[in-house]
């Protein structure tokens, strides 16, 4: 009987070490209503206390029609019921501004990533696996986790013997590409936001002020006079508050995720050198 060659299915046999990450994402729901509320709290009852304003009304429900704002700050309450929408929307791009510097800032570890490979190359020349998984555990990075996973494989591979070269790299390579896909989703998490509100904030100021210039408008149709020019250019200039303030957020929101892609893309340029420094370093030191 003719003796049979372990198949490329034996690769599929070995059993990868790496874990799926559990991660809770319930600040994706409560944070951005929160901030919504929380921007309602601060029109209605802060920018929109009574003390504001020379001709309060208390009679307005949720939007009670203050007049004569003492202040700059005040004159924001009168841009109308947009202003608490498009401050919910500034205080949601903080929030995940915030949120995800820290887990960049997680993700990047410590020290130079480039360094940090430099370093698990040498150590993988000289064939010393355990002081690269030693680097891998001080590194405390996304590349580190990926790189520690892709040397336990390799760890493992050398011992092995049923198992051809090539099929001892696709092993490596595969832990190191299950690793990744555990790692990315949580780098990438939650920018979906920053890039919404940078597209939406903008639209909402404008909605805003148009909503702002109809009033204005509809009181000018209604009364005559300079004192009805007058109303009509505090009109407008309370309107234009919402653009302010949706250009303003658009913009940190703009640039916040520019930030973020840019450390998003050092990580996975990192992780892919890991990924191929492994298998290269695995197929000419243990042909």
């Amino acid at each position: 009987m003719a003796e049979t060659k372990p198949t490329a299915t034996a690769a599929a046999r070995s059993i990868s070490s790496v874990q799926p990450k559990r991660s809770r994402n319930s600040i994706s729901w409560l944070a951005p209503l929160t901030c919504v509320i929380l921007g309602y709290i601060i029109w209605r009852f802060v920018i929109g206390n009574p003390g504001n304003f020379t001709a309060p009304d208390q009679s307005g429900g949720f939007w009670p029609n203050h007049q004569g704002p003492k202040t700059s700050l005040s004159r924001m309450y009168l841009g109308g019921i947009i202003v608490p929408i498009l401050i919910g929307a500034l205080l949601t791009v903080i929030t995940f501004v915030i949120e995800r510097l820290l887990t960049v800032s997680r993700a990047t570890g410590t020290g130079n990533i480039a360094e940090f490979i430099r370093t698990v190359q040498y150590n993988l020349a000289n064939k010393d696996v355990d002081k690269a998984i030693a680097a891998c555990d001080k590194q405390k990075g996304s590349v580190g986790n990926v790189m520690k996973a892709g040397l336990r494989k390799y760890k493992e591979m050398i011992s092995n013997s049923e198992l051809t070269t090539e099929q001892k790299v696709l092993n490596i390579q595969k832990e190191v590409e299950e690793a990744t896909a555990l790692e990315l989703p949580m780098l990438e998490k939650n920018l979906v936001f920053l890039s919404t509100i940078a597209s939406v904030a903008t639209l909402m100021g404008l909605l805003g002020t148009v909503i702002g210039m109809i009033r204005s408008f509809a009181s000018l149709g209604e009364s005559g006079g300079g004192e009805a020019a007058q109303k009509l250019s505090q009109g407008i200039s309370e309107a234009l508050y919402n653009t302010a303030l949706g250009i303003g957020t658009s913009a940190i929101a703009i640039i916040m995720y520019n930030v973020f892609t840019t450390k998003i893309d050092a990580i996975t340029f990192g992780i892919d050198e890991s990924g191929f420094t492994l298998t290269q370093s695995f197929a000419s030191n243990y042909r």
